[in-house]
């Protein structure tokens, strides 16, 4: 009851912070001194628990290194006109009569090549809500197509802090669990882009404006050129480049472009990648074109390793077992990834993070995938898979989840969104069915 008690509480402080714009982290560890507290009380040595904490936390280290790469990559591509090139050729593309659909494709694109939602939305998301503002489609639907899109993007990129973690977690290959994701997401790819082609053609977004277009061809030379250091990530993923040494190149093939092409000096690009990138001069695509740097990954950082240590306090003293207990009822497939999902629910609503609901989430079910899997590394490639196609996709449906919830304050629209994010809810459910009443592309052996 105790334990009960203390998560409902951290819970409740949980939520009251992210709604109050409260830096996360520090509800967090009070929550991970509260688990301390009231497991100290219930036995277990102060020095045991902080141990357990610890080698949850480590978990994390391997992906740190990646975060911290891809805030100054994100910085990189924007000063280099990378991110303005995408963003402007990409406004070329859109036909006002499938707008909706245009924007989850385009986000989708996006955030594949840089490799987080929070950039898309923040770059060519901004902008798709800027030109459907003047139109009288409900910006709630506008912004459900742009973060479902973001999060097709966020799921499957090599770039992607999500996809790196849940690598990490379950000591998967990263690549391998990209052509995994890509395989199990042709089919709710296909519905969603079926239903939001159908909501274009009745709502359609015709007032468009030049000026971002204007605006951004006036400050950055967007010639084809810009698009080399997404082309590097692109080209070296296909090789089967480490993720790190990818990213590094492209951050050198950026930086080269920043100082030829646009004319910036190199402690400015320095100071980027390490700040985040804005502009210094003044224009009305400033607030929009900003962000990335390694600096605003620390608070990412931070979050990653304190949820890792409350994930490792969790699961080293055997807190949640009645969780244990209930996974066990599920014994098929279909049934093992609806408990996932499941889990994964009761995590990102609980944890207000994508990354504890991906830890909380695996250290909770990894034990039953092992049990029904003999193979080690099938176990892991189905708990990896299963991870991306329940945790990370649902964490943005909780309306008080960091990852739908700073999309959504992006985008300047609210929760409302949630409704119109069909991808999101089409992933889980398209696995579940595939698995219930068929095979699965990614099955090699089904459960007993």
């Amino acid at each position: 009851m105790d334990i009960l008690l203390a998560l409902i509480g951290s819970f409740a402080l949980l939520v009251i912070s992210v709604t109050n714009g409260v830096f996360v982290a520090y509800p967090l560890l009070v929550t991970l001194g509260l688990l301390i507290a009231v497991l100290h009380r219930r036995g277990f040595s102060l020095h045991s628990l902080i141990k357990m904490s610890i080698a949850g936390s480590q978990k994390s280290f391997s992906v740190i290194g990646i975060l911290l790469i891809i805030g100054a990559v994100t910085a990189v591509w924007m000063v280099a006109g990378t991110v303005p090139a995408i963003v402007y050729y990409g406004i070329q593309l859109i036909n006002p009569n499938l707008f909706i659909l245009c924007a989850f494709l385009l986000t989708s694109f996006v955030s594949f090549l840089i490799g987080t939602s929070f950039g898309a939305a923040s770059t060519i998301g901004t902008a798709l809500m800027i030109m459907a503002r003047g139109s009288s489609v409900d910006p709630h639907l506008v912004a459900g197509a742009i973060i479902a899109g973001a999060y097709w993007g966020d799921r499957c990129s090599p770039m992607s802090s999500s996809a790196n973690l849940v690598a990490a977690v379950t000591q998967t290959n990263l690549y391998q669990n990209i052509r995994n994701m890509l395989t199990t997401a042709w089919l709710p790819t296909g519905l969603s882009c079926l239903i939001y082609g159908i909501v274009s053609f009745f709502y359609p977004v015709r007032n468009t404006s030049s000026l971002l277009s204007d605006e951004l061809a006036n400050l950055f030379d967007l010639n084809s050129l810009t698009f080399l250091p997404a082309i590097v990530i692109l080209v070296l993923a296909l090789l089967k480049f480490p993720v790190k040494q990818a990213m590094l190149w492209s951050i050198i093939a950026g930086i080269v472009l920043a100082i030829t092409l646009q004319h910036y000096t190199i402690l400015q690009v320095l100071h980027f990648a390490f700040a985040g990138f804005y502009l210094e001069q003044e224009s009305p695509i400033r607030s929009i074109l900003s962000g990335g740097g390694i600096v605003s990954m620390l608070k990412v950082s931070a979050i990653v390793i304190i949820s890792t240590a409350i994930a490792g306090v969790l699961t080293g003293t055997e807190a949640l077992k009645l969780v244990q207990r209930f996974l066990q009822l599920f014994r098929s497939r279909s049934g093992l990834f609806a408990g996932t999902a499941l889990v994964s629910i009761g995590a990102s609503a609980f944890g207000c993070t994508q990354a504890i609901a991906i830890l909380l989430t695996s250290e909770l079910v990894k034990p039953h995938y092992e049990t029904h899997y003999e193979n080690k590394q099938i176990s892991a490639d189905r708990l990896a898979i299963d991870l991306e196609n329940t945790a990370v996709v649902i964490a943005p449906l909780i309306p008080w989840n960091i990852a739908g919830l700073v999309p959504a304050t992006v985008l300047m629209t609210n929760s409302g969104f949630i409704p119109f994010a069909v991808f999101l809810y089409l992933i889980p459910f398209c696995c579940w069915v595939l698995l219930k009443f068929g095979s699965s592309p990614t099955e090699t052996n089904q459960l007993p």
